[in-house]
């Protein structure tokens, strides 16, 4: 079998984000499947690792150097959020730089919504930009939706669902201050994200002072790293309740799994998402889940408005007295990446 060389480009870790899970869940079945596989990180990381077949580079032409330099056969896009025009620079310089087959998988924070998407052309940039790939991957039907007014022929997309699900190691050991606080809850909150403005975060850490009240023993853990770590942080010691919530920053995802096990509850409240790997990984080890209703969210997830802070302690004090069970999930994803490597593989003839 022909060996096929893949560059990924997207966000490495760390922070530990659902599109970075997705990555690394594809290079390891590439390795799985004896092929080789070479990441690009796109985006900035003030801790970064020494990885053999990671590269990080330094600025746009650093970029393009490495773009051209790196053998592959395959080239594989993954963005999502917001475009602003330096990353339609970096699509197109992936379009007419990269020497193989190239593929974007779009991981939505929400943009089919936005109004860019909601006015997408085939005649705008992003249409020409797209045009320009061999195989376009929604993780959603709004961005295969989306992908068609771009101007993109049917037969160059496919809606293939971002996660692969599995449960903790079990020797995972949580970090001491991790057990300490846990500890001294009686139940226990999980909320895994950036700690940006899309999370809205401090709606979480105001709705403790309601909860609390009902519930004193309560804790929340809030997972990730971000620009407003500083900010959650006083906020957090600005409260009478302050030693019921932690930052807990990046931790091994395994620790993130073991930790969600141990929850009565993951909480999801955003201003601008998409779908949410931490919620299917949830659902998946039978974890109960609020989140802010963006209209794609899977079965059995407890919805609340944007900014709901009422809805939110509602929910929370509900599924706190009274866990229902979670309906069990209909795989655990591993088809999804299987389905990548898999197009890999016959966009190259393997």
């Amino acid at each position: 079998m022909k060996k096929l060389r893949v560059l990924q480009l997207g966000p490495y870790p760390p922070p530990r984000g659902g599109v970075q899970t997705n990555v690394l869940s594809i290079q390891e079945e590439l390795i799985r499947r004896g092929h080789s596989s070479e990441i690009l990180a796109i985006t900035r990381s003030e801790d970064r690792g020494s990885e053999k077949n990671v590269h990080h580079p330094e600025n746009p032409f650093d970029f393009v150097r490495m773009l051209k330099k790196i053998g592959h056969d395959v080239l594989h896009l993954h963005i999502g959020g917001s475009l602003p025009f330096r990353v339609k620079l970096m699509m197109l310089a992936c379009a007419i730089f990269s020497k193989g087959k190239k593929i974007i998988t779009f991981h939505s924070g929400g943009f089919a919504w936005s109004g860019e998407g909601q006015n997408a052309k085939s005649t705008s940039l992003l249409g020409f930009i797209f045009r320009r790939f061999d195989q376009l991957i929604a993780v959603n039907s709004l961005i295969l939706e989306m992908f068609e007014k771009y101007g993109v022929d049917a037969e160059k997309t496919r809606l293939i669902y971002p996660f692969s699900l599995k449960r903790a190691d079990p020797g995972t050991k949580l970090p001491a201050t991790l057990e300490h606080f846990i500890d001294k809850q009686h139940k226990l909150l999980i909320s895994v994200g950036l700690l940006e403005t899309d999370y809205d975060l401090p709606l979480q850490i105001e709705a403790m002072e309601e909860v609390l009240k009902a519930q004193p023993a309560t804790g929340l853990i809030i997972v990730g790293s971000g620009s407003l770590r500083d900010s959650l942080e006083d906020l957090i010691e600005s409260k009478s309740y302050a030693e019921n919530i932690i930052l807990a920053g990046d931790t091994d995802r395994d620790v993130v799994l073991r930790l969600i096990e141990r929850a009565e509850i993951l909480l999801r409240t955003t201003v601008f998402d998409g779908d949410a790997i931490s919620i299917h990984e949830a659902l998946f080890l039978g974890t109960p889940v609020i989140a802010t209703d963006n209209g794609m969210r899977p079965e059995g997830v407890t919805l609340i408005p944007v900014g709901g802070m009422e809805e939110l302690v509602i929910a929370i004090l509900d599924l706190l007295s009274d866990r229902r069970p979670v309906p069990e999930p209909k795989t655990d994803g591993a088809e999804n990446i299987n389905a990548v490597v898999d197009l890999y593989e016959m966009l190259c003839a393997v």
